[in-house]
């Protein structure tokens, strides 16, 4: 090295390096200058860097002034093979900067002629480290330079700890970097599974939805949705090589992935520990569900600490430390996740408890009317028929008002029947919509003006909702509005259609409107509806002035189920 004084020397090389690491924020460049600069402050006249990952693959990234020798068919010497530096860093034995008394690669390339080694025997070899973190070594050589000092050792191990500095510097900004990417794309990916969340027909098919959202916002090359049952797990949905898929295949739980109980409540769930979360991506490979993955992540999809949903599984095809940065998003994903499978699952237990309403109104519809019609039908028949057993005596015409009777209440029972039958599904509805809806109201001798603005086939979920709620509000007019005239108007909008119902009776006043939307249960199903639909419902009334019935939801989910035209 330099004949100044080494003090000096050594404060200089420190400095100069300290200022090039913090000059870059791109580790290959970086290194490269970095080993330019130690060399020309050094006096020594060459230099290479390995960097090693945590499995022991080593990369040959930077390079100054190699000999022919090993240079060779672009630096093929230093690409291929170990070397006895690298075999002491993996083995643990490379703790401090050494001599290397012989190098193998600069023995090879003299046993089997390689080239002008420009007289290099012997190279240092420091590790490249950070607190406990290691990264890989740094060499350096001149010709003819047998033995490298105590003092010129140290220096090197310094200037090797802050090239390791630097690096752990530019991989946590790297980190920083992808995790504030990631939640960008999270936001992005929340907003458009929210969107389809709330036209979603059931859990399966927003399952399906919600792989598929994955490949288009993520680069994970492998995405799972498993879902631990009593003593299996099985694999509900599989995002991998850009296709989504429901497998539903099944596995030995004692063999997969587990929650472990902690402490620490965290509403996403704690992370599944990454000897479990391997061991389950690595049966995923032994199953042929997916090719070889290096490293996994799971975690547990929850909602309020409830981790029966399921778990997230994140598979990485290649080796690093990317997927430090990704934990944070992955667990606010699978709580985000959880909460949507969470919202449609309680939103089929909603559309269930209608059902079983709309069952129980009918048994009551049925009970009320068409029932008492038909006993009081087998009682006057039983008359008729003891009458008849017991010779009519002179009761022709008692008989006859009876059979006439007879008739009458089976022509009651037939309509009655007709119309609980038309609130299930009119036949109306299959010529459209609104004539559905002016069939129902003539029915309930409304006189029905309609108004249509636009064509477009309905949803179907859309169309049962506006027969429902257009239904619900024909009957109010029917019963309450003392008024036969009515208008029924339907506009499609861009994205959205909105269902007007308006007569023009006696209103409701203040007083009983704000009773009504506290009490009403036919208000309430109405808005209900519409809401559960992402929708908005709102009515206007003037004592006096009749009422008015909007109802407007969106067409943001392009059905391909035979939805009604509005004809």
């Amino acid at each position: 090295m330099s004949n100044q004084d080494p003090h000096i020397q050594e404060l200089i090389t420190l400095k100069t390096i300290a200022e090039t690491l913090n000059e870059s924020n791109e580790l290959t460049p970086m290194l490269d200058v970095v080993i330019g600069k130690l060399l020309e402050l050094t006096g020594l006249t060459t230099g290479w860097l390995f960097l090693v990952d945590e499995r022991g693959t080593y990369e040959f990234v930077a390079n100054r002034n190699l000999p022919p020798a090993l240079s060779r068919e672009d630096n093929e010497p230093m690409r291929c093979g170990s070397c006895w530096c690298l075999e002491r860093y993996d083995d643990g034995r490379l703790k401090n900067a050494v001599n290397i008394l012989n190098c193998k690669r600069l023995d090879n390339a003299v046993r089997y002629q390689w080239g002008d080694t420009e007289g290099i025997t012997h190279h240092a070899t420091v590790p490249l480290r950070s607190g406990s973190r290691r990264f890989g070594v740094l060499n350096v050589a001149a010709p003819g330079k047998l033995h490298f000092s105590k003092e010129e050792l140290a220096l090197l191990e310094s200037v090797a700890y802050q090239i390791g500095s630097a690096i752990e510097r530019m991989r946590l900004y790297a980190a920083e970097q992808r995790r504030a990417d990631l939640f960008v794309r999270l936001g992005e990916y929340s907003s458009a599974l929210g969107a389809y969340a709330s036209q979603a027909v059931n859990r399966a098919e927003l399952t399906e939805h919600v792989m598929s959202l994955m490949g288009r916002y993520f680069d994970w090359p492998v995405v799972a949705l498993l879902e631990p049952l009593e003593k299996e797990i099985t694999l509900r949905a599989l995002y991998s090589e850009g296709k989504t898929t429901l497998p539903h295949a099944k596995f030995p739980l004692a063999e997969m992935a587990r929650p472990h109980p902690n402490d620490r409540k965290r509403s996403g769930g704690d992370p599944v520990c990454a000897e479990d979360a391997q061991r389950l991506a690595d049966r995923l490979v032994q199953e042929g569900w997916v090719s070889s993955l290096t490293r996994a992540v799971a975690t547990p999809v929850t909602v309020a600490g409830d981790s029966s949903l399921g778990l997230l599984l994140v598979g990485y095809d290649q080796y690093g430390d990317q997927y430090r940065a990704d934990i944070e998003v992955i667990e606010a994903l699978a709580e985000h996740i959880g909460l949507t499978l969470q919202r449609v699952r309680l939103e089929e237990n909603r559309r269930e408890l209608t059902r079983m309403d709309e069952r129980n109104r009918l048994a009551r519809d049925l009970h009320d009317s068409v029932s008492q019609t038909l006993f009081s039908l087998v009682m006057m028949s039983r008359g008729v028929g003891g009458m008849l057993a017991a010779g009519s005596n002179g009761q022709t015409s008692l008989l006859q008002d009876t059979i006439h009777d007879i008739q009458s209440l089976s022509q009651s029972a037939l309509k009655e029947m007709r119309e609980l039958i038309m609130q299930l599904r009119p036949p109306g509805l299959e010529e459209g919509l609104v004539t559905g809806l002016k069939q129902y109201g003539e029915r309930l001798k409304l006189h029905v003006r309609s108004h249509i603005s636009g064509i477009h086939e309905l949803p179907r979920l859309i169309e049962e909702a506006l027969w429902r709620i257009g239904q619900e509000a024909l009957n109010n007019v029917s019963k309450h509005a003392d008024t036969k005239e009515v208008t029924v108007a339907l506009t499609l909008h861009d994205g959205e259609v909105e269902l007007r119902i308006e007569d023009r009776g006696r209103g409701i006043t203040k007083q009983r409107l704000s009773e009504l939307t506290r009490h009403s249960i036919g208000l309430s199903s109405m808005r209900e509806r519409a809401e559960s639909l992402g929708g908005q419902f709102r009515l206007y009334s003037v004592y006096r002035g009749g009422t008015i019935i909007e109802v407007t939801l969106p067409l943001m989910l392009k059905s391909t189920e035979n939805g009604g035209d509005m004809r």
